[in-house]
Formats: structure tokens, sequence, C-alpha cells
């Protein structure tokens, strides 16, 4: 659980990967349907082939599928959809690990909360976190920065890890565009680019 861009899904992935088992990935999107009975129909499917093999089954977006029966705004299909998830869940054999991602965690059924025996908050990186990430980033390039991590990491205060893979990625396109830029140069003023567009996305 967690706010967007902070490693939910790539924690996933590397379960898998440590594992070495495939990883069948379930987005609400892909489950959620319109007719009376469909979306159980459907996550039951998605359970039925995941019982079959070794694997991690990966929910992301759990809450839409696995919100709090007590709500008094919610409909009676979303209660026979989180009774049918509970339901399969505890069907499940020992060979299949499922993992789940929120971004609401307070929204989930306890019941269904209670079916997973590790709970992990994956927050937004602090300081120290930014400037090992930003350090990795920064090994890619065989010249100074102009900067230091410690200083990139104070000025990216509030960032997830999607935004600085953002900014990263932002870097390296500018220096195969706009060949003999010096990364001295480059860096700040993509810095400046980055924050800009973060301020438009959290105002939109």
């Amino acid at each position: 659980m967690g706010p967007p861009g902070n490693g939910k899904t790539s924690l996933a992935e590397a379960i898998a990967e440590a594992l070495f088992l495939p990883l069948i990935c379930v987005r609400y999107e892909e489950v959620i349907g319109s007719y009376l009975g469909e979306t159980a129909s459907r996550l039951a499917a998605v359970f039925s082939t995941a019982r079959t093999r070794r694997c991690v089954l990966f929910f992301d977006e759990f809450d839409a599928v696995a919100k709090e029966r007590g709500d008094e705004h919610e409909t009676g299909e979303i209660k026979r959809v989180v009774s049918s998830l509970l339901l399969q869940v505890d069907a499940m054999p020992s060979h299949t690990v499922v993992v789940a991602a929120s971004n609401h965690a307070e929204l989930l059924d306890r019941a269904v909360n209670r079916r997973f025996e590790l709970r992990l908050e994956l927050p937004v990186p602090g300081k120290i976190a930014r400037m090992a990430w930003i350090e990795r980033f920064l090994a890619d390039f065989d010249e100074p920065a102009g900067m230091s991590a410690e200083t990139l990491a104070r000025k990216t205060t509030g960032a997830s890890f999607s935004q600085l893979e953002d900014l990263s990625a932002d870097v390296h396109r500018q220096r195969v565009l706009r060949p003999g830029s010096s990364l001295r140069r480059l860096l700040p003023e993509r810095l400046t680019r980055w924050k800009d567009t973060s301020a438009l996305e959290a105002h939109a």
C-alpha cells in the first residue's frame, strides 16, 4: 500500500523474479464488468487459471474489487464480488503467491485485509532513499554532473521513484537528441523543466 509511483508493482515483479515464477498481473479494468455477476465470474476465471500453476498472482488497484462491504454507498454487486473474492483467496493452493497493491488501503474490506499475512507500506522516498537512487543514476555518466547526489536529493524533495525515473529518462533522451551537450549543462535545465511539469500535474 502507498501513494502512486513508489514501487508497488516493481515489488511484485521482484518477488516473482526472486522466486523464479511467472507473474500474472490483474488490473481492475480487465475484471470489472457492467453486468450483474460479470465481475465475480471474471475473478473466478483468473483464480482458476492461477490455481493450475506455480505463479505470483498480482492485483493492481486492489481496492476496486475489495472495497469495504459495510460502506453504505456501495452497491450489492460489489458486496457479492468481495464475498466471492474471499472464497477464491481461501481456496488458493500454497504454491500460488497472491500480492495486491492499493493506493487507498483505507477502502479495503477488513476481511480481505486479514487474508494477507504480510502488509507493507511503500511511502514517498525520503532523502536517503532519493540519494541512493540518484547515485546509481549519476553512475551512468563518465563526466561530472555539476552537483552532488545530496544536492539533487534536496532539489527533488517529495518526488516519487516514478518521478525520478521520468527525470532520468529525460536527461538520457536529451543526451541522444543533443550530442555534445554536457551533463553539467543538461541536468539543471531538465531539473527545472521536470519541476515545472510536476507542478502542473499536481494542480491538474
